[in-house]
């Protein structure tokens, strides 16, 4: 049988997941591979980090620690995205993950020699996850047009998905044989094992679209952050070049009609005419100035930061109603003579379980449908139109049934749909937003959620004493905002792929 006839099968076969066209599997594998050893790599250390900073620290140093986080990134995601205006992507990515998995072995070495390294796991294990998996997505979207992306993202996503099982379960079986140390640098290896994948996918598609173009001009050898972009054909623009065939046709239209109109001489013209002619064009702005100077990549931000508020603050919600309900049952004895930590722990066990399991099937069978058939625009709005209904049960009914399921719902949709759906609104940017502003947004605005949502826990459990039913009220005022953010989000989306120009 001929190795086409092989090749149709195989993505015939993928075909039941996601739209896979004709020679697009083998790369949407390795991509979903790819993913899935770096999931599988945070969620070996991840454990690792709790035990160190919990044993060595205590809760509250953790909390704290969480905010410090915050500020780091405000240094390390303008670090990173000097590199990405420097060196080209394989190389921005190889550097950045040997860095990464080399101070896993000091980390290991370090431990040997019995120092105490809690806190500053911690803060490295933060800084890990956020960077190394936005810096991926950076890649995925560095090598996909709007439509390929929309398509095959979902495949991708579910290597996400199933390397954080994977790698919370194997890692759960390593720890007692292996102790707290060698797991380190079995995840090194991994990392490792992750590179290989990535400069095979690389080299592939390189030759797959980039055939035709000089070498210097390639993304072999320019920087990562370029202003280039990519067209539906899959050639490549350069953005400052673009907005000048634009400001000159808008020229030309005015000179021939002689009196400017409000439509041929009005806001768009002196907007293009200020970008192109601006000290800081296309190439040459920090990670944060792109965030702050285009709106599309603001709203974005300001989508992650209020998604990852309203879930930082569900948690808390469920953590506390958890432990409420496991002390009356301990003190009842319908705790099955179980302590209130295994009773908490047992529902955890059983909460992320659901969770994993949920959000794994719907990434496999749903989320492509969901985006071919309804579109980024409705599908960007399903997770907080599920948080207003669960947080809305949550404000009159408080127990933990309804805590559970409403939870799982949010938690299973958050780690699919809305996960596939935040990398698909990369897609439409030019190589400079894909690598610096992406870092900024994925890294900090995320985190900057985490800080809010322990202010306003801090606020209401101290000042207020606020309850669970008064956090979710709290919630739903967010919710409400972030569904308005949503819904602007797709528009400027849709706006965006019609016109075929990235944000400006």
């Amino acid at each position: 049988m001929s190795g086409r006839a092989e090749i149709g099968r195989f993505e015939r076969t993928l075909r039941l997941f996601t739209d896979v066209r004709t020679g697009e599997g083998a790369t949407v594998l390795l991509l979903a591979l790819n993913v899935f050893l770096l999931l599988t790599a945070y969620y070996f250390i991840k454990p690792l980090r709790e035990a160190l900073i919990l044993d060595e620290s205590g809760a509250e140093i953790k909390s704290y620690a969480s905010a410090l986080q915050a500020l780091i990134l405000v240094a390390a995601v303008p670090a990173y995205g000097a590199l990405a205006g420097r060196l080209p992507r394989r190389k921005l990515i190889n550097g950045v993950t040997l860095f990464f998995a080399a101070c896993l072995v000091v980390f290991f070495s370090f431990g040997q020699l019995g120092l105490n390294l809690g806190v500053v796991f911690f803060l490295w294990v933060g800084i890990f996850n956020l960077m190394v998996v936005a810096q991926f997505w950076s890649f995925a979207n560095d090598l996909y047009t709007n439509e390929e992306g929309e398509r095959l993202f979902p495949l991708v996503q579910f290597g996400a998905s199933a390397g954080a099982v994977f790698g919370s379960v194997v890692v759960g079986r390593l720890i007692e044989p292996l102790g707290i140390w060698l797991p380190m640098l079995i995840a090194a290896g991994i990392l490792i094992a992750s590179l290989l994948v990535t400069n095979l996918v690389d080299r592939r598609e390189r030759q797959r679209t980039e055939r035709d173009r000089l070498p210097e001009q390639s993304t072999a050898s320019a920087p990562a952050a370029t202003g280039e972009f990519r067209m539906e054909t899959g050639e490549f623009r350069d953005l400052r070049d673009e907005l000048r065939k634009a400001l000159q046709r808008l020229e030309e239209t005015d000179s021939a009609a002689g009196d400017q109109d409000e439509r041929s001489a009005g806001p768009p013209a002196d907007e293009i005419r200020e970008f192109e002619t601006g000290p800081e064009t296309s190439t040459g702005r920090g990670a944060f100035a792109l965030v702050f100077q285009t709106r599309y990549l603001l709203l974005i931000a300001l989508l992650v930061l209020f998604l990852n508020w309203v879930n930082t603050t569900g948690e808390y919600i469920l953590g506390s109603v958890v432990e409420e309900t496991a002390r009356n049952a301990v003190a009842s004895g319908a705790a099955a003579g179980m302590s209130v930590g295994q009773y908490i722990g047992e529902f955890y066990s059983n909460f992320f379980a659901v969770v994993n399991v949920a959000g794994l099937v719907i990434q496999l069978f749903l989320v492509s449908r969901v985006v071919k058939y309804l579109g980024i625009r409705v599908a960007i709005m399903i997770l907080p139109l599920i948080s207003l209904g669960a947080y809305g049960l949550l404000a009159f009914f408080p127990v933990l049934g309804v805590v559970r399921w409403a939870k799982t719902a949010e938690n299973a949709t958050d780690y699919s749909l809305m996960s596939t759906v935040r990398q698909t609104l990369f897609l439409p940017m030019t190589r400079e937003q894909k690598y610096k502003a992406k870092q900024a947004i994925d890294a900090f605005f995320w985190r900057a959620g985490d800080v809010l949502s322990a202010l306003v826990v801090w606020l209401g459990t101290t000042w207020l004493a606020m309850g669970a039913s008064d956090f979710a009220m709290f919630n739903i005022v967010l919710v409400l905002i972030w569904l308005g953010i949503s819904v602007w989000i797709g528009r400027e989306y849709a706006r965006l792929v019609r016109s075929g120009q990235p944000p400006v």
